[in-house]
């Protein structure tokens, strides 16, 4: 058999120890901030039927779903002609026929297909996190991976603003805790857009007019402008609408979408975003962490009402979590009339940006607390005796049983970041006494079992 290279698929990583006990260490916060709130966990399969991701996402979204081809001769039922029409037309008519199943997209989707089918045993509102993988037929860059974890967090049943606020709430608290110091946590409303798309002519083709503003932040205000001209809006109503764009914080945008928009039909996204910044008052966020941002837009077709995105500025990276309000998602599984909003972590970003900023508590990536070294078989039953007391009092320990050679003992503590090595030897034996020695500063003393449980406890 050839000796084939290893190597990963673009857009995967693997994670050793150091990163998974730091992935460990983040889905922790996050799921203890979750559980705080009221929320339940969830977990849903890795694949879902294709029609049950397919159309929820936008047109650039479904293009990057991943396509499970069936299973056995998925060419079986694909007739001649088909082919030919699919190869000459470059038709996606031919992806129906050949997968049924697909990897899911996101967990949002997934979650409103879930309460579809469980309704009936629902307790509502029904709050619910979910931390699972998603995958996406994405192009690989810096931040942006094919496979990553999403920590979710949605209610689902309930109308009240008062979610939003939470969920903001749970944003602002897990991160805090993470230890960043300087992100925003964006908020804007969908029911703006169809407003002001009215008022610059552009009322017919709101989904055009959200899609050329996700792109401000990247193309620029002018080429957006001249992208929206080249829809068909009004110059001297897009030139308004552009100004007030470029207005910052809550009371500056709220006077202005009141003075000059307001009767474009932006009125209930005023109203929703004033009781929203009440609640958010009534729990006492700390508003430095907080903007109302008009030119938030987030792409994905489901979001209808309150939308929002985190990002950090410690760090050069993209959006670290966001999520929004989705009317009715559950409709096009045959059930009307749910509304839910829900919020997303970026995990693997997150993951990145506090390696960047080294967030990481020094005690994340010890493996064991202490490592016992013998000398000779001698000393096996004090050291297994020893063992099993610090197992039993919760104080994970490890013998080391490659050899007799204390440099090598050492080695293999640095590497594994224990910061204790218990050396026993005949005189510790003799004694019933530890000699502990610490790995980063080399200091070593001699002390009992009872008072090296206490020092380890600490």
């Amino acid at each position: 058999m050839a000796t084939i290279k290893p190597s990963l698929a673009r857009g995967t990583r693997d994670f050793g120890p150091d990163l998974m006990a730091k992935r460990k260490y983040i889905f922790g916060i996050i799921e203890s901030v979750f559980r705080l709130y009221g929320y339940q966990p969830l977990e849903t399969p890795a694949m879902e039927s294709l029609q049950t991701l397919t159309g929820k996402y936008g047109e650039e979204g479904d293009r990057l779903i991943f396509k499970i081809l069936n299973s056995g001769d998925y060419f079986k039922d694909v007739q001649a002609e088909q082919l030919e029409e699919a190869a000459s037309s470059q038709s996606r008519s031919l992806t129906a026929l050949i997968s049924e199943k697909a990897l899911r997209y996101d967990l949002t989707v997934p979650l409103a297909r879930y309460v579809a089918m469980n309704r009936g045993q629902l307790n509502f509102p029904f709050k619910r996190y979910q931390i699972q993988p998603v995958w996406r037929a994405d192009r690989p860059q810096k931040g942006r991976y094919r496979e990553f974890y999403q920590c979710d967090v949605d209610v689902i049943g309930s109308a009240s603003l008062f979610n939003e606020a939470e969920l903001i709430a749970i944003y602002v608290t897990v991160f805090q805790k993470l230890g960043f110091k300087d992100f925003t946590v964006r908020i804007n409303n969908r029911k703006f857009f169809a407003g002001l798309a009215k008022y610059i002519g552009l009322g017919t083709q709101v989904g055009r007019f959200v899609v050329t503003l996700d792109k401000l932040d990247k193309i620029g205000a002018d080429a957006v402008e001249q992208e929206m001209l080249a829809l068909g809006a009004q110059a001297k109503e897009l030139g308004e609408v552009l100004e007030l764009l470029q207005l910052k914080g809550y009371d500056a945008l709220i006077q202005g979408l009141s003075e000059h928009v307001a009767d474009a039909g932006v009125a209930l996204g005023l109203d929703e975003m004033q009781q929203l910044f009440k609640h958010m008052e009534q729990l006492g966020l700390n508003q430095k962490y907080i903007t109302f941002d008009l030119t938030l837009a987030r792409g994905l077709d489901y979001y209808t009402g309150t939308i929002m995105e985190v990002v950090t500025h410690e760090a050069a990276m993209g959006s670290i979590g966001g999520g929004g309000r989705y009317d009715n998602l559950t409709g096009i599984f045959g059930v009307d009339g749910l509304t839910g909003v829900g919020v997303s972590f970026g995990a693997e970003r997150i993951l990145d940006v506090m390696e960047q900023l080294e967030l990481f508590p020094s005690t994340v990536i010890q493996s064991s607390k202490i490592l016992l070294f013998t000398f000779s078989e001698n000393e096996m039953s004090y050291a297994m005796e020893l063992l099993k007391a610090l197992r039993t009092a919760g104080i994970s320990a490890e013998w080391y049983a490659e050899g007799s050679k204390m440099k090598k003992a050492f080695t293999y503590a640095e590497g594994k970041h224990i910061p204790y090595l218990a050396i026993l030897g005949e005189d510790e034996v003799k004694q019933q006494t530890i000699s502990l020695k610490n790995i980063k500063t080399g200091e070593q003393i001699s002390l009992g079992h009872i008072a090296l449980l206490d020092l380890l406890k600490d």
